[in-house]
């Protein structure tokens, strides 16, 4: 299946509720954005400047006009004007959805720089911006964060050094947050994406998915790729109040990626029952 599915959206769960989702220009932010606006969420989001005028005009053509603020994650004073323009925009915020990352996928040719940059716009910037909401949450009398991570936290991926040691970190951060702020009604989860559609692997597969999800789809119990509004879906799922009782801990949006063993789909092997 290379045609986005379509989610139905639960009219009004999010009524009278502030976002700010970092990275919602494109790609699975955009997803997780736009799902919260069509039930009912006031929504801010980040992202590049050279991505501000493109994700302005995707929300409009779904009849939305969320504020986007332009800059980069990796500035101290980027994140915090961006949480300001936030609350004063929308009064108050509820949720936090970290997804913005920078891939930089280098190992043994890696620089300091490469790592700095992983980091500061990753781990780094998840961690001053849950501080701050933090904030605002706490006079308000809770929240909840979702960290976007992936199963590059979870597993050794060749020539990813810097990649997979970020996203490492924003797993532990989302434990770690989720016991400090768990006394202020804060909850603090995140999602491991497996291989989604997003505008870098529509890149390297050359624009043709039909030819490569099967190829890709492999490292996949459902033998095909995610589209970015099946990340939005379980994010929202965690943000909302059916979440309630649930801080601390990741949930796979993975396809089945981390549980398939070495024989992956069966179709080299004659075990049986294999496809």
């Amino acid at each position: 299946m290379t045609d986005s599915p379509i989610r139905t959206p639960l009219a009004g769960r999010f009524q009278g509720r502030a976002a700010l989702v970092t990275g919602g220009t494109h790609g699975i932010g955009h997803a997780i954005a736009l799902e919260l606006l069509r039930e009912g969420a006031q929504v801010a989001i980040s992202g590049l400047p050279a991505d501000a005028e493109e994700g302005k005009r995707a929300f409009a053509a779904a009849g939305f006009a969320p504020l986007i603020v332009a800059g980069d994650l990796a500035e101290e004073k980027f994140c915090r004007d961006l949480v300001a323009a936030t609350r004063e925009k929308h009064g108050r915020l509820d949720f936090l959805v970290n997804n913005a990352f920078s891939f930089v996928a280098k190992g043994l040719d890696a620089t300091r720089e490469d790592f700095l940059r992983s980091f500061h716009v990753g781990p780094f910037a998840f961690a001053l911006l849950t501080q701050l909401a933090a904030e605002a949450m706490k006079a308000q009398g809770g929240g909840a964060i979702v960290n976007v991570s992936s199963i590059s936290s979870w597993v050794a991926q060749p020539n990813r050094w810097t990649y997979n040691m970020a996203k490492g970190a924003v797993t532990q951060l989302t434990r770690c947050a989720a016991l400090d702020l768990a006394p202020h009604q804060i909850r603090v989860n995140s999602v491991s994406p497996g291989w989604i559609w997003t505008r870098e692997v529509d890149k390297a597969a050359g624009g043709d998915r039909a030819a490569y999800d099967p190829v890709w789809g492999r490292f996949h119990m459902l033998a095909r790729m995610g589209h970015p509004v099946e990340i939005a879906g379980p994010v929202l799922f965690l943000l909302s109040d059916d979440a309630s009782f649930i801080t601390g801990t990741d949930l796979p949006v993975d396809g089945g990626y981390n549980g398939l063993g070495p024989e992956g789909l069966g179709q080299d092997t004659k075990i049986a029952g294999s496809r």
